[in-house]
């Protein structure tokens, strides 16, 4: 057992030579970005006046962003303990990997395509490649009291965070090769765009008037759409199983939902972007709907099981914090109460459809909790609504304003088709250029954590 558990090893040869061509290629990389580094002015950039900054408003979207950065490994441990004992390093690897990878692309191009002036209100054009001019002054486009390197970073946490939700429709059988092309690819024409629409002030659902607060469109809309398109393009698994039924770490899934839960105070009261009053609404919003879900999932699986599962409980929160998301900064508290039941009754049922009436092997549930999740959420914030919460906002239905309700289903309709034949168009591209979309059979039954990364993440 313990040879098993053992890192592969190549050939010494064979294992010296990779490792001094990779490093002769990185040098040699990291060599031309930094004589690059003298073309980009980037934080220094341009006269500001220190007054413009509010030091407390800074202070909070530092740390708001530090929450949601939390969120991502708290996915990983999440979707980790769900599946197989033989697949958990490979999800917490991707979860981290993906951080990276996003962290990168947004500096160079991602933000520039999301936040830079605009291009026919459906893309941001160059202007802040690799950060150029976004430095210390204040961007009013945004936020007008905090540096748009603050906003930049803070945003930055948001893109990371979407393309992780989506490896739970593909866990243990995606080709790690191409799950990484498959997040640049995504991120780049899929979650950049959708930012921009919605949070781009020429963006054209922005200028329809659509309310996304916190990203129930941008965030979780997109990945779980996609995640949709993925799981139906990548296939079953050699042998499918319901969610949770091969969890090989309970604690884990409990303790990522808890730790999501925290940072989600970032994701949903950081989206106010300064520390002030519609930030402790959002904050007090955010913790009401989650709790209201996480109940009403468990009150469904006893109703169903004969048992309250502790699963239930923690994916039911999770569901109630999407479904909030992008209500959170429009809405009171009560209403924040019927989101989550409602939210968690449809997520539920959407769980119960995908597994019992569909032969999708959607692994853990993105679509339900994530794309439902989202759309309910932003259908609902057509309902509940109030300008007075937020004069940037608008009034929705129940406040006399029926017109609200339309633009959010306008919204959600555009987001979800075009996530999903944007991820479906990705994958069909990649598979079209020979990569494979998942490992071997005899690497799928072995496991990803030895077939692929060599790294077992129990030793027993």
């Amino acid at each position: 057992m313990e040879q098993l558990l053992t890192p592969a090893r190549l050939p010494a040869a064979a294992g010296n030579g990779g490792l001094v061509k990779a490093s002769f290629w990185l040098l040699i990389l990291g060599a031309i970005v930094g004589y690059g580094a003298i073309f980009f002015a980037g934080a220094s950039s341009g006269a500001f006046d220190a007054n413009s900054i509010n030091t407390g408003d800074t202070a909070w979207m530092l740390v708001s962003a530090a929450l949601v950065m939390l969120m991502t490994p708290a996915v990983g441990f999440f979707y980790g303990g769900m599946v197989s004992s033989k697949n958990v390093v490979s999800v917490l690897k991707q979860s981290v990997v993906i951080l990276s990878l996003i962290s990168i692309q947004w500096v160079v191009i991602g933000y520039s395509l999301a936040f830079a002036p605009d291009i026919g209100g459906v893309i941001g054009n160059l202007d802040f490649f690799g950060l150029r001019g976004v430095g210390f002054a204040p961007d009013p486009n945004y936020a007008a009291t905090i540096p748009a390197l603050v906003f930049m970073i803070y945003q930055l946490m948001f893109a990371a965070i979407t393309p992780a939700l989506i490896i739970g429709a593909f866990v243990e059988r995606i080709k790690f090769k191409t799950l990484v092309i498959f997040t640049l690819l995504w991120a780049t024409l899929v979650y950049d765009p959708i930012a921009h629409w919605v949070w781009s002030p020429s963006g054209w659902l922005h200028t329809l008037g659509a309310l996304d607060f916190a990203g129930g469109t941008v965030v979780h809309m997109s990945a779980g759409f996609s995640a949709l398109a993925a799981a139906l393009l990548v296939g079953r698994r050699l042998k499918q199983s319901s969610i949770g039924e091969n969890a090989n770490n309970i604690p884990f899934v409990i303790l990522g939902a808890v730790l999501l839960w925290f940072g989600w105070f970032g994701f949903n009261a950081g989206s106010a972007l300064t520390a002030g009053v519609l930030a402790a609404s959002a904050f007090v919003a955010t913790n009401i709907a989650a709790a209201a879900s996480a109940l009403t999932w468990v009150t469904l699986s006893w109703a169903e099981n004969r048992k309250p599962s502790a699963m239930s409980a923690a994916t039911g929160a999770v569901c109630g914090l999407v479904a909030i998301t992008p209500a959170s900064g429009f809405v009171g508290p009560v209403a924040a109460i019927a989101i989550g039941i409602i939210a968690g009754v449809v997520t539920y049922a959407a769980v119960w459809i995908r597994t019992k009436k569909t032969k999708i092997d959607d692994t853990l549930d993105v679509w339900a909790a994530h794309g439902i999740g989202g759309l309910t959420g932003a259908v609902l914030t057509g309902f509940f609504a109030e300008k007075i919460i937020n004069s940037a906002g608008n009034n929705g239905l129940l406040f006399g304003n029926p017109h609200q309700l339309l633009v959010q289903v306008i919204a959600v309709v555009a987001v979800g088709i075009y996530s999903f034949v944007a991820t479906w168009l990705i994958l069909k591209l990649l598979a079209f250029f020979k990569m494979p979309l998942r490992v071997s059979e005899s690497e799928e039954a072995e496991g990803l954590d030895l077939a692929v990364h060599g790294e077992a993440g129990y030793r027993l």
